[in-house]
């Protein structure tokens, strides 16, 4: 099952095991249960710590595991092969069951530990899912931590029956206690806050309580993981307000344009990033939405960001770089199908569509990626263009349309997503050459129309573009003292990653120039 290569890395994990692990298996005559059979013989002989032991009568999914210490019945399930990007979550739960301590913040952990109540997650996930591991984590972290947590990890590929039943057209989809609670990339902290209802009003209390920054940075994409460097390295008191570190980083599989990296996978870049930022003093707040901007009431004075759970924070400078987000139809149906055949990311949802006809909106560069990456797993895609032709680069065209299961429609303009009631069964769309109203019978659509700048919270404030981008000059410079910006939710032409730090770094050496040229009022 697992090659030479990865026997000698898991081996080496496995050797921070301080205490003896179990692995109970669940196991059938399916092929899955075979090969997860050989799977756990092959994790059971790279440590004489962990133990195997098959007991095919339990009332539980099959096929499924549970990590656990021997003559304990509590721990961390999989059900199914946890391979592909899931395997990374099967190290790390063998190691936490096996007492090597997280690197969670020790109060986050503390507070995990102190949750009051039962709490049963199921989260449902694909091995091509770079979206999901983080959800997996998470959750098997807080089932070690506190017995009265359980956690099941489950294949939707393995148990296309339960996908069906429950009605999940994408993942990571988790629910507790039988109940939906969220679908998408959640951190930990994201999570136990969620829970935890007295939570907002005690971090809210403790943000208030900071001191003024020099520099409040508000996005922890690149560019404002960059502009955060570039503070602290002028020895300024820097903070970063961020809804989730990394951006719509988090969201990207493959990164091969970054200059001196190769190759890297989103989820990586943006946990190198957070590195970085924290070999420095940064104050990292995390989980933060910016409700609110308030310039300062007289030259160099404060500047106040109130976030959405009551907090203000205070600031000689802000730079904001709240990035973008996928862009909408805004069409019927969308919002009602969402997450039930409605969705944006083909690596993490493709897989739920094995054997169905769905469909891509938009013919740039993400529209026809997405297209050929689920042309490879489903039975058909339809890629439907609302200009007279594609505006994808030539050389993506061309491996499009030498791919027989994949039809293209241009001069398309999609007017309807259709459904049942419970899940996505069509779209309607108008022939703009005929004027004709047209409709395809589908299971799911997948929209790549672009990005939407995350700025709202700015409106009235900042002076912004017709495509709601905030107007900014060569130097990052917004209309309002003492506040800048920079990324993908600027004027800047460009909106790529290596553009978006380059201009998180001059907007931070811009900021420090205003900071050592305006006097502090008296």
């Amino acid at each position: 099952m697992l090659d030479d290569t990865l026997k000698t890395q898991l081996k080496a994990y496995l050797e921070r095991l301080q205490r003896p692990v179990e692995l109970v298996a669940t196991l059938d005559d399916s092929t899955a249960s075979n090969e997860l059979r050989e799977l756990l013989q092959d994790i059971r002989a790279q440590s004489d710590k962990i133990t195997v032991v098959e007991k095919n009568d339990l009332d539980v999914r099959k096929p499924s595991f549970l990590i656990t210490n021997p003559g304990q019945n509590s721990g961390v399930r999989f059900a199914g092969v946890p391979l592909g990007h899931e395997f990374t979550s099967l190290v790390l739960a063998l190691l936490q069951v096996g007492g090597h301590p997280s690197k969670e913040a020790a109060e986050l952990l503390e507070q995990v530990k102190g949750l009051d109540g039962d709490f049963h997650f199921e989260t449902y996930y694909s091995l091509s899912c770079h979206n999901c591991p983080d959800v997996v984590q998470a959750l098997n972290l807080m089932s070690v931590l506190n017995p009265r947590i359980t956690h099941t990890a489950i294949d939707g590929g393995v148990f296309q029956n339960e996908i069906e039943a429950r009605g999940i057209m994408g993942v990571p989809t988790v629910f507790l206690n039988g109940e939906r609670f969220g679908q998408g990339r959640m951190e930990l902290a994201e999570i136990v806050a969620k829970i935890d209802t007295g939570s907002a009003a005690r971090d809210a209390a403790k943000l208030g309580e900071k001191a003024p920054f020099d520099v409040l940075i508000v996005g922890g994409g690149p560019a404002g993981a960059a502009a955060a460097v570039y503070a602290a390295r002028k020895g300024i008191r820097t903070g970063v307000a961020a809804e989730r570190f990394g951006g719509q980083v988090l969201d990207t599989v493959g990164i091969e344009n970054f200059l001196s990296v190769q190759h890297t996978e989103g989820p990586q870049f943006a946990a190198a990033m957070e590195r970085h930022v924290r070999d420095y003093e940064v104050d990292i707040m995390n989980l933060q939405r910016a409700k609110a901007l308030v310039p300062a009431s007289t030259p160099g004075g404060l500047i106040e960001v109130e976030l959405e759970n009551g907090a203000r924070l205070k600031s000689r400078t802000v730079i904001v770089s709240t990035g973008a987000r996928w862009r909408n139809m805004n069409v019927p149906g969308e919002e009602q199908y969402r997450t039930k055949g409605v969705t944006n990311c083909p690596h993490c949802d493709g897989p739920l569509f094995k054997g169905k006809h769905v469909a891509v909106i938009g013919g740039g560069n993400s529209g026809i990626e997405a297209a050929i990456d689920l042309a490879g797993v489903v039975a058909r895609v339809t890629v439907l263009e609302f200009a007279p032709e594609l505006k994808a680069d030539a050389v993506l065209q061309k491996k499009l349309l030498s791919m027989p299961n994949v039809t293209v429609i241009t001069n398309a303009q999609t007017t309807a997503v259709l459904g049942d009631g419970s899940k996505v069964t069509g779209l309607a769309y108008t022939d703009r050459t005929m004027g004709e109203a047209q409709d395809i019978a589908l299971d799911g659509v997948f929209v790549q129309i672009g990005l939407l700048p995350s700025t709202e919270w700015l409106k009235g404030t900042v002076e912004l573009s017709r495509f709601g981008e905030v107007q900014v000059d060569a130097h990052g410079r917004t209309d309002v003292p003492g506040v800048f910006a920079a990324g993908d939710c600027t004027t800047a032409p460009y909106k790529q990653i290596i553009t978006a730090a380059g201009d998180g770094a001059k907007a931070a050496l811009a900021a420090f120039d205003y900071l050592i040229r305006t006097p502090v009022p008296a």
